[in-house]
């Protein structure tokens, strides 16, 4: 009786993973894109109410449910202004799954698509003034819980930032 259970609750599973798959691959998991995206007086979009995002600039946004986990640290630029958002677009342009969406000498707008599913991620970046920090948000369009994804994706950046400068 009890292996009869196991066996089926595993062809359940199976089926389900099954049809995640076919969903990710239809496009039926990328959820609608962001209308609201871009920078308005020197912030970008606020990060999530759920944890599925990270930000820069989170500190400035004291009522979100999530400020605390969704603070990342700005990405530093040490070389010159002029080369900062270039340099990125190309980092962003050789990771996987990434589409450089808008760019502009002050900022970019990228999403990233992962596999095998399909979900998408929305990631914005902000030369800041000084010319010394880019401001960072990255953000799921879907679900609650992003399982460390957007940060670990804007860590990534840092690092190859930190090579390519």
């Amino acid at each position: 009786m009890l292996m009869s259970l196991i066996k089926w609750l595993a062809i359940g599973l199976a089926v389900l993973a099954a049809l995640l798959l076919i969903a990710g691959q239809a496009g039926l998991l990328q959820g609608q894109p962001p209308t609201d995206l871009g920078l308005a007086g020197g912030r970008l979009k606020p990060p999530s109410r759920t944890p599925n995002s990270v930000s820069s600039q989170a500190g400035l946004y004291a009522e979100n449910p999530v400020q605390a986990a969704a603070a990342i640290a700005p990405l530093a630029w040490p070389g010159a202004p002029a080369a900062a958002m270039p340099t990125l677009a190309r980092v962003i342009a050789a990771m996987p799954g990434a589409e450089l969406v808008e760019q502009r000498p002050d900022y970019l707008y990228a999403r990233f698509k992962t596999r095998p599913l399909g979900f998408v991620d929305d990631a914005e970046f902000w030369l800041d003034p000084t010319g010394k920090l880019i401001q960072v948000r990255s953000a799921s369009r879907l679900g609650r819980k992003d399982f460390g994804v957007n940060r670990q994706r804007i860590d990534h950046i840092r690092a190859m930032l930190a090579t390519a400068g």
